[in-house]
C-alpha cells in the first residue's frame, strides 16, 4: 500500500538523504546519501544454519537450552558475544516454557501464520552495526539493521524493535522476530542505553560488539565510556574504588528525550542499507535510493520502554517515514496537567498520568512494607522478601509520618493502600512483593534519577554507587568472566551481571544497598534515606531537583501520532508501568490531540502483566504461571493487526478489554495454555467489553 502523504514529503527527504544526479535521457535518480550522523559500518552475512539472524545459531531448541558455550570466559569472542546476548536477551523477555506457549503460541519454530512447524526457526540474512554520533564520540548511539535473506523490493517493509528496558541493541529480538518472519528488515537501537559498563577503576570499556579494551586505546568507537577527566577519575577511584559507570544512568545527556529521534535514525539506517544491497549501481560507484518512505512499509514496534520509544518517533515523525504503530506496555510520559479524565466502570481514577521517576520513586518507598501485607501472605516472590528489613521500613515511614498505623502488620496494610491510591490497580497487589524482592523500584529510580538529572557517575546521586559485592555486602572486585560477559548477560540497569546498588552512605562504609543501614534511622531499613532522597528529587528545589524537573519535562510526549493506525497493548495487572499511567490516559490524549484523525485502539489485556518472562520461572516464582498470560502473543496480534490494516486495508480492532482465562491449577505446575486462554483482539467487541473516549474522559470496563 503506497503512503499518500509521502509522496508530497519525497522533496524534503531529498534534500537530507539524497541528491539527484540527471540521465542521458533526461530523468531523474535519486542517489543513496549516508546520513550524516551515521559512523562506520559493519557488516556480516548469516547462512541461517550455522549462524542466523534471529537464534545466532541456536534455533528454537537451543534458545531453550542450556546458555551457549563461550570457550574462554574471561576473553569471548564478539561472536560469542552476540550469540550470548541473543539468547539472553529473548529469554529474558518471554516465558521460555512449552506449558507456557512457547512453541506453540510463540517462537522461533510458528511461523508467519501462527503455524506450529518442526523448523527450529533460524533465519538467513545480514547484519549492519553502526553508531549514531556527530564525530565526538560521546554519544554513539548503537544502531543495527537485520535483513533477512528472502526480502522483497517490491513488497518492502521494516519493524523497528528499540531496545526495551535499559538494555543493549539487542534487548528487543523477540519483537524483531515478528518482522523477520515476515521478510521485513528490523530496524534495532540500543536508544542510547546498554548493559555493558564503563569499569572505573580499570578504566576499560565496552566496544560496539561487546568486546572491551582499555578507554585509552578505544578512543571514540567506546560504546560508552563516563565523561570523566584523567583527574576527576583518579579522585573518584581513590574515593570509592571498584565502581561502574553505566550509559543510561550516566551518559550526562538524558537519552530519553531523543528515544523516539533514535528510532527514526534506525529506520533511515535501514533504508540506506536497503539501498546499498538492492539499489542499481550507478557509473560512480554510488547507488540508486531506491526504497523510501512512499514505497517502503514501516511498523514502529517493541515493548516497555521500547514501545514508548516507539510511540514517540511517530510523535515527531514530520517526513512519513513510520505508517504505523504496534507496541506493548509502553514506557511513556504524560504532559504536566493532562487534560482528560479516567473512568474503571463507574469509579473515577482520582490520580493518573505520572511519570516514571515520579511513581517508582513512590513504589521504592512503599512497595518493600507493602509486601508483608497479610492480604499478599503466599503471592510470588513473597518468600524472598526479608522480614526484618522490610518490617524495619515499616516502622521507619512511621517514624517519618509517612505511615500513620502503629502495628508492622498494619503499617504493610496501609503502605498497600496508599500504592493503590497512587494509581496502582488492584491486580497489581500481588506482584508487589516479587519486585519488592528483586529491587526493581530502586534499581529503576535510581538509574531514571542519574539520567534524568544529567548527574555525574562522581556525584553518587543520593549516596548511590554500583559495585560487585560479597555475599554479606561488601564491596570486592567483579570477576573478570562476569565483566568480560556483561554486554550479554547485563540489562544495564544494575543489579545485573554481579554488579548490585550500594549505598555509600551506610554508617559503618559502602555496602550492597539492600544490607545497609539509614543513618537518619539507625535501621536496616532498606537504606530508607536513599529512597527518601530519591522521591524528593521529584517536587524538590534544589539544584540536582531542578534538573532532574527539567530532564523529565524534555521527555514528555503530545499523544499527537499525526494519523498513524496504531495499537497499544498493555496489561492490567502491571506494577511496573501501572496502566493508570501510561497507556491509559496516553490513550485518552491522543484523542484529545487528534480528534476524529486518532487511528489509535488501546486493548487492555486481563491476566497479564510486565515480566513474561516470570511466568516461565515456576520453581523459582511459583504462582505467575497459574494467574498470568504471555502478553506478547497480544504484541503479535496488535502486528498482524497493523500490517493487515495497511497491507490490505482491514479495519483496525476498537478499542476493548480481552478477557483472558488464567491457567488457574497449582502455583509452580500450572497446566499448559492453550489458546482459549488467550482469546482474540475483536474487530468489533461486545458492548461490555468496549473502551471509549467521550467527553475527554476514557472509560474502561471493569
Amino acid at each position: 500500500m503506497i503512503k499518500t502523504a509521502a509522496l508530497q514529503r519525497n522533496l524534503l527527504l531529498i534534500t537530507t538523504t539524497s541528491i539527484l544526479l540527471t540521465a542521458c535521457n533526461g530523468s531523474s535518480v535519486e542517489v543513496n546519501v549516508k546520513p550524516a550522523w551515521l559512523g562506520a559500518i559493519s557488516k556480516i552475512e548469516y547462512d541461517g544454519k550455522t549462524d542466523d539472524l534471529l537464534t545466532a545459531g541456536l534455533g528454537k531448541t537451543g534458545l531453550a537450552g542450556a546458555p551457549p558455550f563461550i570457550a574462554d570466559p574471561a576473553k569471548p569472542t564478539a561472536a560469542e558475544l552476540r550469540r550470548s546476548t541473543i539468547y539472553n536477551n529473548y529469554r529474558a523477555l518471554l516465558d521460555m516454557t512449552e506449558a507456557g506457549g512457547y512453541g506453540s503460541l510463540y517462537g522461533p519454530n510458528v511461523n508467519a501464520a501462527g503455524i506450529i512447524t518442526s523448523d527450529e526457526g533460524k533465519i538467513a540474512g545480514t547484519e549492519y552495526l553502526a553508531y549514531s554520533d556527530d564525530g565526538s564520540g560521546t554519544q554513539n548511539i548503537t544502531l543495527m539493521v537485520q535483513i533477512p535473506a528472502n526480502f522483497d523490493t517490491k513488497n518492502a517493509c521494516i519493524i523497528t524493535a528499540t531496545s526495551s528496558g535499559s538494555r543493549g541493541v539487542y534487548g528487543a529480538i523477540s519483537t524483531g522476530e515478528w518482522g523477520l518472519k515476515r521478510g521485513c528488515a528490523v530496524a534495532y537501537t540500543d536508544k542510547g542505553t546498554g548493559s555493558a559498563a564503563h569499569d572505573l577503576s580499570n578504566d576499560t570499556v565496552p566496544l560496539i560488539d561487546g568486546t572491551r579494551t582499555t578507554a585509552a586505546a578505544a578512543g571514540k568507537t567506546a560504546a560508552f565510556r563516563a565523561p570523566l577527566s584523567t583527574n576527576e577519575l583518579a579522585a573518584f577511584n581513590n574515593a570509592t574504588p571498584n565502581r561502574f559507570a553505566f550509559k543510561h544512568a550516566h551518559s550526562q545527556q538524558n537519552a530519553e528525550k531523543d528515544w523516539g529521534k533514535f528510532t527514526l535514525q534506525a529506520v533511515e539506517f535501514a533504508l540506506y542499507v536497503l539501498n546499498e544491497r538492492y539499489g542499481q549501481t550507478l557509473f560512480d560507484g554510488q547507488h540508486e535510493r531506491l526504497l523510501k518512505a512512499d514505497n517502503t512499509l514501516v511498523i514502529a514496534s517493541s515493548i516497555s520502554n521500547g514501545g514508548g520509544a516507539a510511540l514517540a518517533a511517530a510523535e515527531q515523525d514530520t517526513t512519513g517515514l513510520i505508517d504505523g504503530v504496534a507496541v506493548s506496555e509502553p514506557s511513556i510520559e504524560l504532559p504536566l496537567i493532562p487534560t482528560v479524565s479516567i473512568k474503571r466502570g463507574n469509579t473515577a481514577i482520582s490520580l493518573f498520568g505520572k511519570t516514571l521517576v515520579d511513581f517508582t520513586t513512590y513504589a521504592n518507598l512503599y512497595q518493600p512494607c507493602a509486601a508483608l501485607s497479610s492480604q499478599l501472605a503466599g503471592t510470588p516472590g513473597a518468600a524472598y522478601v526479608i522480614p526484618a528489613f522490610a518490617s524495619n521500613r515499616c516502622n521507619s515511614l512511621k517514624a517519618k509520618g509517612l505511615l500513620t498505623a502503629t502495628t508492622t502488620a498494619s503499617q504493610a496494610d496501609e503502605a498497600l493502600q496508599k500504592l493503590k491510591e497512587y494509581g496502582w490497580e488492584g491486580e497489581s497487589d500481588v506482584l508487589h512483593p516479587s519486585l519488592a524482592a528483586f529491587e526493581v523500584a530502586s534499581a529503576v529510580s535510581v538509574t531514571f534519577a542519574n539520567s534524568l538529572s544529567r548527574s555525574s557517575v562522581k556525584d553518587n546521586l543520593c549516596g548511590y554507587s554500583f559495585a560487585s559485592t560479597d555475599a554479606n555486602g561488601a564491596i570486592n572486585g567483579l570477576p573478570a568472566a562476569s565483566l568480560a560477559q556483561m554486554f550479554a548477560t547485563g540489562n544495564g540497569v544494575p543489579p545485573a551481571s554481579g554488579v548490585q546498588l550500594v549505598n555509600n552512605n551506610n554508617p559503618t562504609g559502602p555496602i550492597r544497598d539492600l544490607f545497609s543501614v539509614s543513618p537518619s534511622t539507625n535501621l536496616a531499613d532498606l537504606n530508607l534515606d536513599g529512597a527518601l532522597c530519591l522521591r524528593n528529587l521529584i517536587a524538590g528545589t534544589d539544584s540536582t531537583a531542578l534538573r532532574l524537573q527539567t530532564g523529565v519535562n524534555e521527555t514528555r510526549r503530545s499523544g499527537n501520532l499525526r494519523g498513524k493506525p496504531a495499537i497499544i497493548v498493555h496489561g492490567r495487572a502491571d506494577a511496573l508501568l501501572p496502566v493508570n499511567h501510561t497507556s491509559r490516559p496516553y490513550y485518552a490524549l491522543n484523542k484529545l490531540a487528534e480528534g476524529s484523525s486518532s487511528k489509535l485502539s488501546y486493548i487492555e489485556v486481563t491476566n497479564a502483566q510486565h515480566f513474561d518472562t516470570f511466568i516461565g520461572l515456576p520453581s523459582i516464582l511459583p504462582g505467575y504461571d497459574s494467574r498470568y498470560i504471555p502478553l506478547h502473543v497480544y504484541l503479535n496480534r496488535a502486528l498482524d493487526a497493523v500490517y493487515e490494516h495497511l497491507k490490505n486495508e482491514k479495519a483496525l480492532p476498537a478499542s476493548q478489554i480481552v478477557r483472558t482465562i488464567a491457567r488457574g491449577g497449582n502455583p509452580g505446575a500450572a497446566p499448559a495454555i492453550t489458546s482459549a486462554n488467550v482469546p482474540p483482539i475483536l474487530t468489533v467487541p461486545a458492548s461490555s467489553n468496549q473502551i471509549s473516549f467521550s467527553a475527554n474522559t476514557i472509560t474502561i470496563p471493569d
